[in-house]
């Protein structure tokens, strides 16, 4: 899973990259922004970990990128380049990325001063959409002008002229394309281009402490409008206290957490909201070498789950141990659990559960 962090300067963006992975970016946002990878908070790890006391525990992982603050059109005279660097190289930075995450800001600091004079997330959230809905129109206009000139023509010629006018008439009325009911050719025809608009979303609205005790921000309500016009989940996080949190031991956490009122930080819950929103979950190998978070899509059978861990386990799949992570916890374990026969025996077309706990039986 990867993840493209975008927003307006000074949203929280780089705090944000910090708290998902551990790392700093470079400073200045760099040429290119950052790339780092982050570990997918997961309870069940842990406790499963507790139980098995292995010497390796391996969570899920995603990849975080993040790019330098987006220019909004209104200022681009005053900066260098459309989104704080130039256009291709921001299309190159989050051309692979699985979802966007539009950052914006619900905190007051004089310190700070917002880019357009005022704080108002969901304002921030339509500028971003706009910015990202004209880079996708002037993208498909230049392409439209190559396909038209060409002289050379390919067998889905035609297709691609047509889908892409499709496109180009729904970005004109502001529209996004993940919005736009593109059948399953026209789709194939959009699969080669870095479009935005057509990527899943999710928006993370920065607070500051107090907001977040109180749960309660300017255009709260605005944002989450704009938000579900998008399809996209919002997830509130408070950057600075985030990162105090981030630096207690575990017990001061937790009660640090408990009288801000939350069980789970803003980094978790947004990991857990880019999982739902690209359709994703995950199950469990355990043993006393390693406990281990593995991702796939849901709907994914179990010789696509055998994949995830080794190509040679899909290719020789006979079969898969199943067990349910509720019960492997009561029972105190894969061999508890056995000996109570509760074990499933599941076959590949087996569709896997989120919190499945697995072993892989496999001949090569």
């Amino acid at each position: 899973m990867k993840l493209g962090l975008i927003g307006l300067p000074l949203a929280g963006k780089s705090t944000l990259f910090r708290l998902l992975t551990g790392a700093a970016p470079p400073e200045g946002g760099g040429t290119k922004g950052a790339v780092g990878i982050a570990r997918v908070p997961d309870p069940r790890v842990d406790t499963l970990a507790a139980l098995y006391n292995p010497r390796k525990v391996t969570y899920a992982t995603m990849t975080v990128m993040e790019v330098p603050g987006l220019i909004p059109s209104a200022f681009r005279s005053r900066a260098a380049g459309l989104f704080g660097l130039d256009p291709k190289s921001f299309v190159d930075a989050l051309k692979d990325v699985d979802a966007l995450v539009y950052v914006v800001r619900a905190f007051h600091d004089p310190a700070t001063p917002h880019v357009r004079g005022e704080i108002d997330p969901a304002q921030d959230l339509t500028a971003i959409a706009h910015e990202l809905l004209l880079a996708d129109w002037q993208l498909i206009e230049t392409r439209l002008e190559r396909l038209q000139a060409a002289k050379k023509r390919q067998p889905d010629h035609e297709l691609q002229l047509a889908t892409l006018n499709k496109a180009q008439a729904a970005l004109e009325q502001e529209t996004p394309l993940f919005a736009v009911d593109f059948d399953e050719q026209e789709r194939r025809a959009l699969k080669g281009y870095t479009l935005f608009t057509d990527k899943p979303a999710l928006v993370a609205v920065n607070l500051d402490d107090q907001q977040l005790a109180q749960g309660d921000y300017p255009q709260k309500e605005g944002l989450a409008s704009a938000a579900r016009a998008m399809g996209a989940p919002v997830v509130e996080f408070a950057a600075l206290v985030e990162s105090e949190i981030a630096e207690l031991d575990p017990e001061d956490r937790k009660a640090f957490m408990d009288d801000l009122g939350l069980t789970r930080t803003g980094v978790e819950r947004l990991a857990l909201a880019a999982y739902a929103r690209l359709g994703l979950l995950s199950y469990f190998t355990v043993g006393e070498d390693e406990v281990r978070a593995w991702t796939v899509r849901k709907g994914a059978d179990a010789r696509e789950a055998a994949g995830a861990i080794h190509s040679d386990i899909a290719r020789g799949f006979i079969r898969a141990e199943v067990a349910s992570y509720a019960e492997l916890v009561a029972a105190g374990g894969w061999n508890a659990l056995k000996q109570q026969g509760r074990i499933r025996l599941e076959g590949r077309d087996y569709i896997v559960q989120d919190g499945d706990v697995m072993s892989f039986r496999f001949n090569v």
